[in-house]
């Protein structure tokens, strides 16, 4: 009897499981919320500006109020972007505002475009494209454009107008960088359609452990707003922190990314 009980000694000592809960690291679940066409639409934009959900100011360059509009987020602690007009395949060019990227423009123009574009709007650390299907699918355009991101130190974000799109793979070589849009809120006008969108971030962000969605400002400006907030409850309950869009690239920002 002695020696048997000798050898559960170590069994004893030594559990031959152990529980999964307390040992389980649990990683930390970040989404970003770009929110398009601050400059140039007004719904929506007081509600994202003066609300308390982080989101990240895209302003589109050359208009009236891109300077007041990027002011107002910087000042309210919201990151700020450049959303640079791009030519699409389809759809009015009236739609791209002052000084576009078309593919019709030298490598020379595409260059002064971009850098009078940064220049337009104060403390942007980033760019995203606005529209863009076609130009993001020319390897000059993008390249220039990714030459001037990395001379400025800003991120991209590729909106993902278009499969074909260039940014990743030159963002890449040159070392800039980059990460691409998950989700669209409001490509359909209705704050119940951003709430199922909201959703569907949130369960790619479970999946990835990061997510992007996009939404905007303008004519889907309040029932983006209004989708959004009544999100809120949702993503805490599944431990999802909304952050600024910088939050997301996991230690390849420096600090010269972060200050404008």
């Amino acid at each position: 009897m002695k020696k048997f009980a000798f050898l559960l000694i170590p069994f004893l000592l030594f559990p031959l499981h152990t529980n999964a809960n307390e040992t389980k690291v649990t990683k930390e679940l970040k989404a970003a919320i770009i929110i398009d066409d601050f400059g140039g639409g007004t719904g929506g934009v007081r509600d994202f500006l003066e609300g308390q959900i982080p989101i990240t100011a895209a302003v589109m360059p050359f208009t009236e109020n891109s300077k007041a509009h990027a002011e107002w987020a910087h000042k309210n602690g919201f990151e700020v972007m450049v959303h640079l007009p791009m030519e699409p395949k389809r759809g009015k060019r009236s739609w791209l505002g002052p000084k576009p990227i078309t593919v019709d423009l030298s490598k020379e123009e595409v260059r002064q475009r971009v850098e009078e574009a940064i220049k337009s709007v104060p403390y942007a650390v980033g760019l995203n494209n606005h529209m863009g299907s076609r130009a993001v699918e020319d390897e000059e355009i993008v390249r220039t454009i990714v030459e001037v991101a990395k001379e400025k130190n800003l991120f991209i974000i590729d909106s993902g107008t278009s499969p074909g799109t260039k940014f990743p793979e030159i963002a890449k070589e040159l070392g800039v960088p980059l990460l691409k849009r998950d989700v669209f809120l409001d490509d359909i006008s209705s704050s119940s359609y951003v709430r199922k969108q909201m959703i569907r971030l949130a369960k790619i962000t479970e999946i990835k452990g990061r997510g992007i969605a996009i939404g905007h400002v303008g004519v889907t400006g309040k029932v983006c707003s209004v989708g959004i907030f009544q999100s809120t409850d949702e993503f805490k309950r599944r431990n999802i922190k909304i952050v600024p869009i910088s939050e997301l690239f996991a230690g390849e920002l420096t600090q010269k990314h972060l200050v404008p």
